[in-house]
């Protein structure tokens, strides 16, 4: 205990010296006089010390919890006491959903407009996560299947007027054909390697759409896009609550359709290419097929909410796809659990929301909001609910074929 005091005291004072000119120091150039602000060198001081005290104990606690296996404490009493415990699960989710439809209701068009951005990259998240967190295919470029999707209905809307329900469609098709177009060229490659080829094709559609003036807009966009046709007139106010709707409906079509292709064989296919892919191919997996159905799903997935923004905003340029969308996406699946389904939902609203909630701290807001990631990708890096692995036990297998013949036999 002593020795984590000295260097929280260390600590401590380093940070006082290198904040000191910053911090301490206020020159008034109108009065030509120096303000000493001692206080603030003493909120530092403790600040940095009680920081490093509890960041040194949870490691330390971490280390000790490692070993007494109780690393996913967490996933365990969710799944066991929420996902697979109908009496408690079934209530929890009517009561989300009658809270999601009564939302325009409660709160104000600008926390609807939020919330439906939260929503999109909900299923942003959840269709990288086939690619990501199924399959094992480290993808840094999937903004680039979110930026076709968006120009596939903006350059079909400004030059040709056609409605968002038709190209809806169309943008998922040619969302998915990108992916396949990527994923030929990577067939072979893994790791570092796939990410760093990802992350090219991602800055080369950016460039494309930015460079490409005649066909594009270029950097100035597109402007004046129509928003969805819901069969009525609607103000402002109410195009935006039907297009929230319309993006909650569509979260739910993405989370039933994820789920059961995670139940699947293709889906079983994406794990075993996740956890071996020598073992996987041995196996009579079709590598090509698997990897390129990977990244053709979650392309489509990111074509359609391509589309839903450049419907909501109304205005898109090559600005609102950069490699930072992918950087956030990537961190949805990352922090909240890679394979994990309930895990990519709640790391969505986390870190789509609280950014914004954090506002009321002005410019100390995204300070709060790195530290909380760090802290978990230190504390928790497999994610705040990880993908629970399915066991099979062979014993209880056998038992059941068992009964069931003479089941058939007595029949």
């Amino acid at each position: 205990m002593f020795s984590e005091i000295k260097k929280s005291l260390l600590v401590s004072v380093w940070f006082m010296f290198l904040t000191f000119p910053i911090m301490v120091i206020k020159v008034n150039t109108i009065e030509n006089t120096i303000i000493w602000r001692w206080e603030n060198l003493v909120l530092i001081g403790l600040g940095s010390f009680f920081l490093s005290f509890l960041w040194r104990f949870m490691h330390n606690k971490k280390a000790t919890k490692r070993r007494q296996d109780y690393k996913d404490v967490l996933s365990k009493l969710f799944y066991d006491n929420l996902i697979e415990n109908k009496k408690v699960f079934i209530p929890i989710v009517a009561a989300l959903i009658i809270f999601i439809l009564l939302f325009p209701k409660m709160f104000s068009t600008y926390q609807v407009t939020i919330m439906t951005t939260a929503l999109i990259y909900v299923v942003l998240g959840l269709g990288l996560n086939v690619v990501v967190g199924f399959a094992g295919l480290l993808d840094l470029g999937y903004v680039a299947f979110y930026a076709v999707g968006a120009y596939t209905y903006a350059l079909l809307n400004f030059n040709y007027d056609i409605s968002f329900w038709i190209a809806l469609p169309l943008a998922g098709i040619l969302g998915a054909m990108a992916g396949i177009l990527l994923g030929f060229p990577v067939l072979r490659l893994r790791g570092d390697y796939l990410a760093i080829v990802t992350l090219g094709f991602g800055e080369i559609i950016r460039l494309v759409l930015e460079n490409w003036g005649e066909f594009t807009h270029g950097p100035s966009g597109i402007a004046g896009i129509d928003r969805p046709n819901f069969g009525f007139d609607l103000s402002i106010v109410g195009s935006i609550n039907a297009i929230y709707y319309f993006v909650f409906f569509f979260v739910l079509v993405t989370i039933f359709f994820t789920n059961r292709l995670q139940n699947s064989r293709i889906g079983r296919a994406w794990v075993a290419l996740r956890e071996d892919e020598i073992a996987c191919q041995a196996m009579g997996v079709d590598k090509t097929k698997t990897k390129l159905s990977a990244f053709a799903f979650g392309a489509t997935w990111a074509g359609f909410m391509g589309a839903v923004f450049a419907a909501k905003t109304t205005f898109i340029n090559p600005a609102s796809f950069t490699f930072l969308e992918s950087a956030i996406i990537l961190s949805i699946v990352v922090l909240g659990g890679m394979g994990s389904i309930p895990g990519v939902i709640l790391g969505a609203l986390i870190l789509i929301l609280l950014p914004e909630y954090l506002r009321a701290f002005s410019e100390y807001r995204m300070l709060i909001f790195g530290g909380a990631m760090v802290l978990m990708m230190v504390f928790r890096p497999q994610g705040l609910i990880k993908s629970k692995r399915r066991r099979y036990n062979l014993e209880s297998m056998s038992k059941k074929k068992l009964k069931e013949r003479q089941n058939a036999a007595s029949s």
